[in-house]
């Protein structure tokens, strides 16, 4: 059986400061599949992430192909922030954002239990201005984070909280894949999730989950979490505003504080926005793009974009986090 460090080593790999790991598709022609994949699964799971272009891929089955291909299995999602459209199962648009507005760095569904220890993108349509997805090493970003805060996040864990109603963000048939109040408490029982309906059939939810855990391959310790995209403060201003004089401060499609209950401080999520900026490697989409993430060892986020942008997802091989 081949090793993922000599799978690894049959590819021309180009690693350059401030991009992704990066490969030509045109390096890789003639290679058998099962070397491909194992070579390019390796690259993953040493380096966080891989950009491989030139692959022509021209629409969604193309892709759902690549991406079935590469992952062991794909996930259905649960819990969605926002919405997506399905090409196929398991096979997904970017989530519905708006252009104009960044998404922060983050790990893919880090606030449920069983989460994708793989993502896959891929870009059929780029934007004519940014709109790159931008990677960051989770290892370093807990390095680079006050010890104090990172005790007291180790210690107490971090609590997201979130409102649903059929106007905003994911609904609770999007979330939960279904409306059926006695299924949605099943789920949310199963799930370390407590919840309360509102007037007027609205749902709202908490969920304390371990903001570092160890990667379950490598066992180093990741700073694996939503803490900053997730929280109030890196929404925009008139937007936080509309919202809290719509629903109330505490009626916030999402918000995030530490593990006891108490807010968190503006001024720690910039700081951690700001980590993660210095530690972001982005390279700009082209048609026919694929990008691997290893999702415990690396987060990823979306730069505002201009001109359309069609790029689509899958979450994979999940494996269970620590509540």
């Amino acid at each position: 059986m081949t090793s993922p460090t000599s799978a690894a080593s049959l590819l021309d790999v180009d690693f350059a400061p401030g991009r992704p790991p990066m490969l030509s598709a045109e390096s890789i022609r003639g290679m058998g599949w099962d070397d491909y994949r194992a070579g390019v699964r390796a690259v993953v799971a040493q380096h966080g992430s891989v950009l491989v272009r030139g692959l022509g891929l021209r629409d969604a089955d193309d892709v759902a192909d690549v991406f079935r291909g590469l992952a062991d299995s794909l996930m259905i999602e649960r819990e969605a922030f926002a919405s997506r459209e399905v090409y196929s199962e398991g096979v997904y648009s970017s989530s519905t954002w708006p252009p104009t507005q960044p998404m922060c760095m983050h790990h893919e569904l880090s606030y449920a239990l069983d989460v994708p220890s793989l993502m896959l993108f891929a870009c059929l349509g780029a934007p004519a201005i940014g709109g790159a997805t931008g990677v960051a090493d989770a290892a370093t970003v807990l390095e680079s984070l006050p010890a104090g805060l990172v005790e007291r996040f180790e210690r107490e864990g971090w609590l997201l909280t979130r409102s649903y109603n059929d106007e905003i963000g994911a609904t609770v048939a999007e979330a939960f894949g279904t409306d059926d109040r006695a299924a949605v408490e099943s789920y949310c029982r199963a799930n370390a999730i407590e919840f309360a309906w509102q007037a007027g059939g609205g749902l709202r939810t908490w969920q304390r989950r371990a903001a570092v855990v160890r990667h379950p391959v490598t066992g180093r310790r990741c700073w694996f979490n939503q803490i900053a995209f997730l929280n109030e403060a890196t929404m925009a201003p008139e937007v936080r505003e509309y919202l809290v004089d719509v629903y109330g401060a505490d009626g916030l499609p999402f918000n995030t504080r530490f593990g006891n209950g108490d807010p968190i401080d503006p001024d720690i999520v910039v700081m951690l926005t700001d980590i993660y900026e210095a530690n972001t490697a982005r390279e700009p989409w082209q048609a026919g793009d694929l990008l691997l993430v290893d999702n415990i060892s690396t987060a990823h986020s979306r730069e505002a974009f201009e001109g359309p942008r069609e790029v689509l997802v899958a979450m994979a091989d999940p494996t269970r986090t620590a509540v």
